[in-house]
């Protein structure tokens, strides 16, 4: 029943402007219409990123809860572990709207936010309040008019750090303007030391773009195994447009979704190849089948947003539920078993 009371909503959504119909998803999130089946989990799902106990790989791409306003339900709708923000030290208003547009043709988004948010002390009173469970962590972002955007990561960082599991380094935001420029190696590495001298125990872990070049990727493997980052998210959002049927696919902003699943599974193949660092498959993800892909094709877990879009919320149980078979199917007895056993396909 709550799965066809999803779907009409899912499909009530979508006839709204899509960044009303975001803002009306997370409050349904405190509804007992929301699909919450609690913790998926089975002995094969279970696994470990950055030394995090997940219940299973499944996790929530930074974006979906940028306020850190719906924790406590989206612990209970299936995910593994959850990433909130991005979180810059003062409170923005992003880039003027509309700035995120559905492109359903394509079951893609595209969106030029640009880091809309309250600000890193009202986000970090909120984490303070966060239930315990599956693990959480914050993705770390810098304010457009900073003097000094590096320091404002390692700012954000060292203010949250007491709530959070673990905390992500955003260089690939095609939305802020010069922030991928912080991807270079001379750059990318002055920024990781920053952050990483108030990280305290924190893991912390690397966003990257999946417009990089084959030695960009060689490039920011060595950078981030230098630094001793914790895991490596491949990808955030692309700038290509190709292949595209919807009327929005001209939008300036980062596109995401189904057309960049593979794209961004040929970049984390190739990092897998390049670095022994934990790789999170993300870009396109939207059934089980996707998610193992990534798996198989490198990843120590997964994170998916833009497919809620579409799947609806109870699409990260149905996805974790389909991965456990695909395991059992295959004869494994855990994801790790999984990881990169077919990279060589995406090369």
């Amino acid at each position: 029943m709550k799965q066809a009371l999803e779907q009409i909503g899912t499909r009530a959504l979508r006839r709204l402007d899509p960044e009303t119909a975001h803002g009306l998803a997370l409050k349904a999130l405190h509804t007992p219409l929301a699909s919450l089946p609690g913790p998926v989990t089975s002995d094969r799902l279970r696994t470990t990123l950055a030394g995090m106990d997940l219940p299973n790989p499944v996790g929530l791409a930074a974006g979906f809860d940028k306020n850190a306003t719906a924790i406590a339900p989206l612990s209970r709708a299936g995910f593994g572990w959850i990433e909130v923000g991005a979180a810059t030290p003062l409170p923005q208003p992003g880039n003027p709207k509309p700035r995120l547009f559905r492109l359903a043709e394509d079951a893609a988004a595209i969106n030029r936010f640009g880091f809309n948010n309250d600000g890193m002390e009202a986000i970090a009173a909120r984490l303070a309040k966060r239930p315990k469970g599956v693990p959480v962590g914050l993705n770390l972002g810098a304010n457009k008019d900073s003097a000094n955007r590096a320091e404002d990561f390692a700012k954000v960082l060292q203010h949250c750090a007491p709530h959070i599991d673990f905390a992500t380094v955003n260089v690939s935001s095609p939305n802020t303007e010069k922030l991928r420029d912080l991807q270079g190696p001379m750059a990318l590495a002055a920024l990781l030391d920053g952050v990483m001298q108030v990280r305290g125990d924190i893991p912390v872990f690397l966003k990257i773009a999946p417009d990089l070049t084959d030695q960009d990727l060689a490039d920011i493997a060595k950078v981030a195994e230098d630094a001793r980052v914790a895991a490596i998210i491949a990808t955030n959002t692309t700038l290509d447009r190709e292949g595209l049927r919807s009327a929005h696919a001209r939008e300036k902003g980062g596109l995401s979704g189904a057309p960049l699943f593979e794209k961004s599974t040929r970049v984390l193949a190739k990092l897998h190849g390049l670095t022994q660092t934990p790789l999170v498959g993300v870009g396109g993800i939207s059934n089980a089948r996707d998610a193992y892909a990534k798996i198989r094709a490198g990843a120590s877990a997964v994170q998916l947003y833009t497919g809620l879009v579409y799947g609806g919320l109870s699409l990260a149980a149905r996805i974790a539920e389909g991965l456990d078979e695909h395991l059992r199917q295959d004869g494994l007895q855990s994801v790790s078993e999984a990881v990169g056993t077919e990279t060589r396909d995406w090369l």
